[in-house]
């Protein structure tokens, strides 16, 4: 595979800093590779430590997908059919090399998120959400996260815990209100609680058949509340609270009870948190001035609300993973092309 790639393979520095976190391989040069070429270059990708990306200005032979399933993604031109392992960009090439020169500011985060998708898409939600608790846990006490602390310009406090979320029962439907509007709704440890009782509320009772979730507000949801970041002293008990109070693993849980239905409606900024919980549902619309971003890796993370379980499964681990890497903005018509939201609200 060497001969076809750009950048030479991970290395690791004498300090822990990887070098090389990505590579690229020049899908236009492997049109007539044979099925023992393609083996050993599928062999050469899944054997890699970092992240291998293709790249293809032409339409790509079908002989070739063994080998583009095994890539992180592959940038492809405007004329290539759509693809749910390709990114379509107008200049393979350049994209590549703008995205490396941004993952280089971030390795260790980039190569733990390329990594975590590939176990993700593989496993059920419980195992999934638990791969993604310890890699997010393990980065928060990295050198990336902690210089995303110390170059951030501090938020204001979280307020004075309230009805964070509101909470109406009516027959057979059980309808939350994220209900920090100021904040626009940003998931705070006050909120995610609220959130999680609610919901277990649902889980407890079957004859509640259907879950709508909402936010206040100009916003669905904004994330994390910043406010709260880099606060965890004790990186184990952040791992083992992540996996004992998700809400996102009872909007999981519920999605897949029989006869219930579980619907998110995203209006505005879903950031973060807001965007994977969102693709928790089993039916996710969104008004046409919703947005989505998942910015986790430029602060020296993953996502870790639940997204490379949820998103994953919504869109394909590759174009998740360069979503995630890329901390790229969705709108409401891309969202809905690659299938993230199911339906797209007046």
């Amino acid at each position: 595979m060497s001969a076809e790639t750009r950048s030479s393979p991970l290395a690791v520095s004498l300090d822990g800093e990887p070098t090389n976190p990505v590579q690229q391989i020049d899908l236009d040069t492997w049109h007539a590779a044979g099925q023992d070429a393609i083996a050993r270059g599928v062999a050469a990708v899944e054997a890699s430590p970092g992240l291998v990306i293709g790249t293809a200005t032409r339409p790509l032979p079908t002989t070739l997908t063994p080998l583009t399933d095994a890539l992180a993604w592959t940038f492809t031109g405007p004329d290539h059919p759509d693809d749910p392992t390709a990114v379509t960009v107008a200049d393979p090439v350049a994209a590549y090399e703008r995205l490396a020169a941004g993952l280089a500011q971030h390795p260790r985060a980039s190569i733990a998120l390329g990594h975590l998708v590939r176990q993700t898409a593989l496993l059920p939600t419980g195992p999934g959400l638990a791969a993604e608790a310890a890699v997010y846990s393990m980065l928060l006490g990295g050198p990336e996260f902690q210089r995303w602390l110390a170059e951030r310009t501090p938020p204001p406090g979280s307020a004075t815990p309230g009805d964070d979320v509101l909470v109406d029962r009516t027959d057979d439907t059980l309808t939350l209100t994220l209900n920090r509007p100021a904040r626009h709704n940003a998931l705070s440890f006050a909120l995610r609680e609220q959130l999680y009782e609610a919901l277990e509320l649902a889980v407890l009772d079957d004859t509640i058949t259907r879950i709508e979730v909402s936010g206040a507000g100009r916003s669905f949801c904004s994330g994390g509340d910043l406010a709260e970041f880099g606060t965890a002293d004790d990186l184990v008990s952040a791992y083992l609270v992540r996996l004992d109070r998700a809400p996102w693993r009872l909007l999981d849980h519920l999605r897949n009870r029989p006869g219930t239905e579980t619907h998110l409606h995203v209006h505005g900024a879903a950031i973060g948190a807001g965007a994977e919980l969102a693709a928790f549902g089993s039916h996710v619309t969104c008004t046409r001035d919703a947005y989505f971003r998942l910015p986790e890796v430029s602060m020296g993370l993953v996502p870790g609300a639940g997204g490379t379980v949820s998103v994953v499964r919504r869109i394909g681990r590759w174009r998740a993973a360069w979503w995630m890497l890329t901390g790229a903005t969705l709108d409401a018509a891309a969202a809905h092309a690659w299938g993230l939201v199911d339906e797209i609200a007046p």
